[in-house]
């Protein structure tokens, strides 16, 4: 009885949350914070280095603004997109990441979203 208790007022407590109305923040810059000559040596340990070992990249078709990153199923892709993604927050913070991993092995996409412009911005590097 004393779990649905905390269940209860834990939905209760995500209720409120979610029903007060959202602030209102202006759109970050969409740019690079590394330099041109940073970027080129870390090319391979960030984004640029992951578009190329995509099986297949798109644009999203929803209206949002930003590519998906498709991959098969593979030991150590997990591991890898979480560590470009924690590099990726340094330097390009503006960015929002999206990953979905089917069931039984199936593949892999990998959402990489922003404000006006980063889809631009992405295919640019």
């Amino acid at each position: 009885m004393r779990y649905i208790t905390t269940a209860a007022i834990l939905i209760s407590f995500a209720v409120s949350i979610s029903a007060s109305p959202m602030e209102t923040k202006p759109d970050p810059k969409v740019s690079c914070a590394l330099s041109p000559q940073q970027l080129e040596k870390q090319r391979k340990k960030l984004l640029p280095g992951l578009f190329k070992r995509a099986d297949n990249v798109t644009d999203l078709s929803d209206g949002t603004d930003g590519i998906r990153l498709h991959f098969k199923q593979r030991t150590g892709l997990l591991v890898e997109l979480a560590r470009i993604i924690e590099r990726e927050q340094d330097c390009c913070s503006f960015l929002s990441f999206n990953l979905v991993i089917e069931p039984s092995g199936g593949p892999v996409t990998f959402d990489i979203t922003g404000p006006a412009g980063t889809r631009d911005m992405l295919k640019s590097l």
